[in-house]
């Protein structure tokens, strides 16, 4: 019988996609069993200490010792470090039920870094929404996501972040006060213009959509628009998918004023009617710039209806310290 090359190769194909649908369900199996072991581990642990037990060996002592004798027995993975993260598993994920199958052991680890229990169930649920690399969740952590959305709401609304994650809804969902470009590795005293920011957003696309957030689809830069026999020229053009709307940001390297709110909100009166199509919603702008003018601000928006959106942005990581105190003041009001 003589063997079709189109179909012998579609034959190599499924089989491929066959085993590396097994193979993600195994390795899914197998990360599931061991964080529901490491967590009936810090189980051990936790009931070990409530005993009374743990008297004579408690604190460095107890994991030095653990540590070192269940290496000794078993090998590797049960570093000090390990141990102390799957007693906190077990404390702050009190309900085995509550572990997600789709983190990793790796998620965990740097989860549980973090200082508090609101921000831990936080970035467990944000980290299984957004399908977070271990990496691209290191990032988010460094960058202080939680502190930054948590401080945009209020008490009721932390609460809610922490139990359920970030909800995109409405668009002031799509702000972080302030959204963070550190990975531009722009020196803070470096003289750069708009331009060049924007070409380094482009270069970074990838890492400038994880800060965006979920939904964002990029579309294109410098986008053209027609208007009464002139050209104009929004900075960068996205399509959010959860809000279904077109979204336009514009760059600024100082300071928002009025002719920079004016000039977006022609730019959206022209997506509206030129660019929207059936089942669009409204377009939504954002200016994003370096300083602005509160009070400026509440005088440009307040008689226009289109939906813009001012935000900051810092070339360094936030203060973790004067959020923490921020956040803490905003709890107990």
């Amino acid at each position: 019988m003589e063997v079709q090359p189109l179909q012998y190769k579609q034959l190599i194909g499924q089989i491929g996609d066959l085993l590396a649908m097994g193979r993600e369900k195994a390795a899914m199996q197998v990360n599931t069993i061991l964080v529901q072991t490491y967590w009936e581990i810090g189980k051990y642990i936790v009931e070990f200490e409530l005993k009374g037990m743990e008297k004579a060996v408690y604190g460095s002592q107890l994991f030095e010792r653990l540590s070192r004798d269940l290496t000794q027995a078993y090998g590797k993975g049960f570093s000090r470090s390990n141990l102390s993260y799957m007693r906190k598993m077990y404390v702050s994920f009190e309900k085995r039920e509550t572990l997600s199958h789709k983190l990793t052991w790796s998620h965990y680890f740097e989860i549980l870094k973090a200082d508090s229990e609101l921000e831990i169930g936080f970035y467990a649920k944000q980290t299984e929404k957004e399908r977070w690399s271990v990496r691209e969740l290191k990032r988010q952590m460094k960058s202080l996501l939680f502190h930054r959305l948590a401080l945009s709401t209020d008490k009721e609304g932390v609460l809610k972040l922490a139990n359920e994650g970030h909800e995109i809804q409405q668009p002031e969902d799509l702000l972080k006060d302030p959204f963070v470009l550190e990975f531009l590795n722009i020196p803070q005293q470096y003289q750069y213009h708009e331009g060049e920011l924007e070409e380094k957003l482009i270069s970074n696309l990838q890492q400038f959509l994880l800060e965006l957030g979920k939904g964002f689809a990029f579309i294109g830069r410098q986008y053209r628009m027609s208007i009464g026999g002139k050209h104009f020229r929004v900075d960068l053009l996205f399509y959010h998918r959860i809000l279904k709307c077109f979204v336009l940001i514009d760059l600024k390297r100082g300071e928002i004023d009025h002719q920079d709110i004016g000039q977006m909100n022609l730019y959206l009166n022209y997506f509206k009617k030129e660019e929207a199509t059936e089942g669009d919603n409204q377009p939504v702008g954002i200016i994003l710039a370096a300083y602005k003018n509160h009070i400026l601000v509440e005088y440009a928006t307040e008689s226009i209806t289109n939906k813009i959106l001012l935000a900051k942005y810092q070339l360094y990581l936030p203060d973790k310290s004067q959020l923490e105190n921020l956040l803490n003041k905003l709890l107990e009001e």
